[in-house]
């Protein structure tokens, strides 16, 4: 199985481990769009901070992320699972999993990037400020940078398995299961049921979708389940306690899609 997983935008501070090194990163085949991207985003921010803060998106408050960025090839590294903060992660809890669990995590978790593409939740990286909508002068959009790269790497690294994709929309853009591996592929959306005036009512909540999102990914983890297809996840998920709607895909070379249907908010 494989999960594929947004970043957040919030990072812990890089550590105090060696530099980065781009060829230990997992996902070889995408060294060449990684070091591309790399080299405009720290040109960019170490020759102009205005100029920067405006292509990156940030506010006055968050200039201090144009100076990280500047050093991301001396600054220290630390797995990519402990860079990664916010609800999602904060609900899967990677460390405080057991031996077992961080084992299949390290095997089957995928953090979406807009500057690294994608790495594992054990790939040394620093902390960084660069999102999948940014647009660099130089490379362009980065979801779209990202396109021909991830189609020729990701389907060999989704091999013959379940793709369950978590992704945002904005990250979801990089890569497009297609073909077989779309036939493997379900695609989660979380939404909060409430009753108003004795009518059920479904929305879409941002933090409690990634709520549910990383407690879902860590009872799959902690169980040990290997779904081997999408319709094989849903009898999982329901055993585990989910409510799971599933909507299987009307042609080939389609992708499932689950609501997974929630009632509180905690």
């Amino acid at each position: 199985m494989l999960v594929l997983l947004p970043p957040s935008e919030g990072k812990a501070a890089s550590g105090r481990g060696a530099p980065l090194k781009q060829e230990s990163l997992s996902l070889p085949g995408l060294a060449g769009a990684r070091a591309a991207i790399l080299d405009e985003l720290v040109e960019l921010c170490l020759a102009d901070e205005d100029k920067a803060r405006v292509v990156l998106g940030l506010s006055e408050g968050l200039r201090g992320e144009i100076a990280k960025n500047a050093d991301l090839r001396t600054a220290g590294t630390r797995p990519a699972g402990e860079i990664y903060t916010g609800v999602l992660y904060d609900a899967l809890g990677l460390a405080s999993l057991d031996t077992a669990a961080r084992r299949r995590a390290g095997k089957s978790l995928l953090v979406f990037s807009g500057l690294w593409g994608a790495v594992r939740v054990g790939d040394r990286i620093p902390s960084y400020r660069c999102s999948m909508g940014v647009k660099l002068p130089g490379l362009g959009g980065l979801g779209a940078y990202w396109r021909a790269p991830m189609a020729s790497v990701l389907p060999e690294a989704a091999g013959d398995g379940l793709v369950l994709d978590l992704r945002s929309s904005a990250y979801a853009g990089a890569w497009k299961p297609a073909g077989a591996v779309a036939e493997r592929t379900a695609s989660v959306r979380v939404l909060q049921s409430q009753m108003v005036n004795g009518v059920e009512k479904r929305s879409v909540v941002s933090h409690f979708n990634k709520a549910t999102k990383g407690r879902m990914v860590r009872d799959l983890l902690v169980a040990g389940a290997k779904p081997k297809g999408p319709a094989e996840l849903v009898g999982v998920l329901r055993d585990l306690g989910y409510t799971v709607e599933a909507q299987a895909p009307e042609r080939a070379g389609r992708a499932w899609a689950l609501d997974v249907v929630v009632t509180e908010i905690h």
